[in-house]
């Protein structure tokens, strides 16, 4: 017997009543059954959460922001509403808990009296979060509870991109207000410049002067003290002077006394002389001539005493005169001293005066280098803060608010969410489909075993039946998948090649467990699957996996069919595809070898369990 007529009698049995086609026609649409119904519901669910029931709750009391009455919380709700992401009532604090308790509501967002008191506070001096409450009850449904988790989040961030925008348009219209005001700074930087480099060149020119103020004041303290001193010296010898001519005057009065005495008494003399001289007996003639005598003496004697009385006038003239010379010399001398004082004190202000106007010029050139500083600081300022347009203020605080775009550059695409769990239970339907069939379809023929003596025969005419089979639930699973679900497939006939592959290789695993194990080894296929259904990775990543799940991940076959379907299906890398394929056909040769081993012993040998009838099949 060749394997084609094993295959067909094997065919013949299944299809002999009417029951049995029933029973193998409805084993055949196990896998459409349940990959196509599964997928079906789960096709793109985020695409009707609009369907799912929220409720909004606004206690927000309002704030007043620049004098403008706000209320955040009417405009985030309003916003929700008119977004119709969710079903959203707006609904008292009351009615949000019991239509969330009771299943009305999936989840309730709930806006408190201070929201809007919170968002504003963060321009005043006590900032402080708002906060929005979140309200979930997984008996409702847990994935429900996590899309609200994430709907919340949406809405945290959209409340913080709308504070931080009007965060940003105050701060970018502040800097604009200090722009203007340093460019004013900058005008009158510059009038400071211009006003100090005068005051340093006034400073300069009254450094100079007052320098040589204190070199003429020096040496006219020099001259008035030399003058001092020699006009105190001229003082002294007016005083001895005007002493001296007083002396003289007093003895010129002595003299003038005298000869004025001398011409009063000179007649009276001479008339007593002649009176002796008469008596005496002198003649007339010698009278006459001793007379005339006289007169010419006493003419004489006059006009001495007026001489000398003119003397003695000047004299005292002098005497006073030098008296005044002697005052007047000691009032200069008193005076030139006062001046030489004065001057010296005028040397050592002037002195002073010079050092202070120095100090004065090298601090209005370090004031007028600092302004400098500062004009070209405030004018490098005002050039780092650029001059904006308020329609760019707005684009810029936009940006700010929100600076990321986040551009989804992915290498492929699933598309939906139905197409994300596409490739994991198409290749668990396979698993499932194939497992069915061995409910109906024997592992081996006992008829072959007794008439032949070819294992290999009977491993490959055991395996084609359930494997053809296979192929044809796969043709009916791929058509649901492409055709009634539209999921797009980027390498069809390349995804079903490996569905083909993934069903043969499932037959010749579950082949061997029945050959070697019989209904246990049926069982076992059914606990290799529900290994499998854990480690393939096909809802979470599989490093999420506990350690020894995650080891077997990377043995067991589905893994590879769900990933290498998933590299077809979504246009990935024909390498991995290609290698995932290998691993499948690895698995599948193993598993014939290890069936036609089982089938060889079964052959020449017969055991207790041989002749046992089997509780499957």
């Amino acid at each position: 017997m060749k394997i084609p007529q094993m295959i067909a009698a094997e065919f013949r049995r299944l299809t002999a009543s009417p029951m049995s086609i029933v029973a193998l026609i409805a084993l055949m649409c196990v896998p459409v059954l349940y990959g196509g119904l599964y997928l079906w519901a789960n096709q793109n669910p985020y695409a009707n959460l609009n369907k799912i029931p929220a409720a909004i709750v606004v206690d927000d009391s309002g704030t007043t922001v620049d004098g403008k009455t706000v209320n955040y919380g009417d405009e985030v709700a309003d916003e929700l509403i008119r977004d119709g992401s969710f079903d959203w009532h707006r609904v008292e604090s009351g009615s949000a808990a019991s239509g969330v308790d009771d299943s009305k509501y999936d989840f309730s967002i709930t806006f408190p009296a201070d929201f809007s008191e919170a968002l504003a506070s963060a321009s005043t001096s006590s900032p402080h979060r708002a906060t929005v409450t979140l309200t979930t009850n997984d008996t409702n449904s847990y994935l429900a509870s996590t899309i609200g988790t994430q709907a919340a989040e949406k809405i945290r961030t959209s409340i913080v991109k709308k504070v931080n925008q009007q965060a940003a348009e105050q701060f970018l219209l502040g800097l604009a207000d200090i722009r203007s005001n340093l460019v004013s700074a900058v005008d009158g930087a510059n009038k400071l410049v211009d006003g100090s480099e005068t005051a340093r060149s006034g400073a300069s020119t009254l450094a100079d002067g007052t320098s040589q103020l204190a070199t003429g004041s020096q040496q006219l303290s020099d001259a008035l003290a030399q003058l001092s001193s020699g006009a105190g010296q001229v003082s002294d010898g007016a005083a001895q002077v005007a002493a001296g001519n007083d002396q003289l005057a007093a003895k010129a009065g002595q003299a003038g006394s005298a000869a004025a005495q001398l011409a009063a008494d000179a007649p009276a003399v001479g008339q007593k002389l002649l009176a002796q001289l008469q008596q005496a007996g002198a003649t007339q003639e010698q009278l006459d001539q001793v007379s005339a005598a006289l007169g010419t003496i006493d003419a004489k004697v006059q006009d001495g005493n007026a001489q000398v009385q003119t003397l003695v006038g000047q004299v005292n003239q002098l005497a006073a005169g030098a008296d005044q010379v002697a005052s007047g010399a000691s009032q200069v001398a008193s005076g030139s001293t006062q001046a030489a004082g004065g001057a010296a004190q005028l040397a050592d202000g002037s002195k002073q005066a010079a050092t202070g106007a120095s100090q004065l010029r090298d601090g209005l050139t370090t004031l007028h280098d600092g302004t400098a500083t500062l004009r070209d600081g405030l004018t490098s300022g005002v050039d780092q803060i650029p001059d904006n347009s308020p329609s760019l203020q707005k684009k810029q605080a936009t940006t700010i608010a929100d600076p990321v775009n986040l551009k989804n550059d992915s290498i492929t695409s699933a598309g939906t969410y139905g197409a994300g769990l596409a490739p994991f239970f198409v290749a668990l339907a396979g698993w499932i489909g194939i497992y069915a069939l061995f409910l109906i379809v024997k592992p081996v023929s006992r008829r072959a075993i007794t008439a032949l003596h070819s294992p290999v025969k009977i491993t490959l005419a055991g395996w084609l039946t359930p494997g053809l089979l296979g192929a044809i639930q796969m043709v009916g699973l791929f058509a649901i998948v492409s055709g009634a679900l539209g999921f797009r497939i980027d390498n069809p006939l390349g995804m079903y090649g490996l569905m083909a592959l993934a069903s043969l290789t499932f037959a010749a695993i579950i082949l061997a467990l029945n050959v070697w194990l019989g209904s246990v080894g049926q069982f076992l296929g059914l606990v290799l699957m529900v290994l499998q259904l854990v480690t393939a990775g096909g809802t979470f990543p599989w490093q999420t996996l506990p350690g020894p799940l995650a080891a077997l991940h990377h043995v067991l076959p589905m893994s590879y069919a769900v990933d290498g379907i998933r590299q077809l299906m979504y246009g990935g890398n024909p390498a991995t595809a290609w290698a995932d394929a290998g691993v499948l056909g690895l698995w599948l040769l193993i598993a014939l070898l290890v069936s036609a081993i089982g089938v060889t012993r079964m052959t020449h040998f017969r055991t207790l369990r041989d002749l046992r009838p089997s509780l499957i099949g």
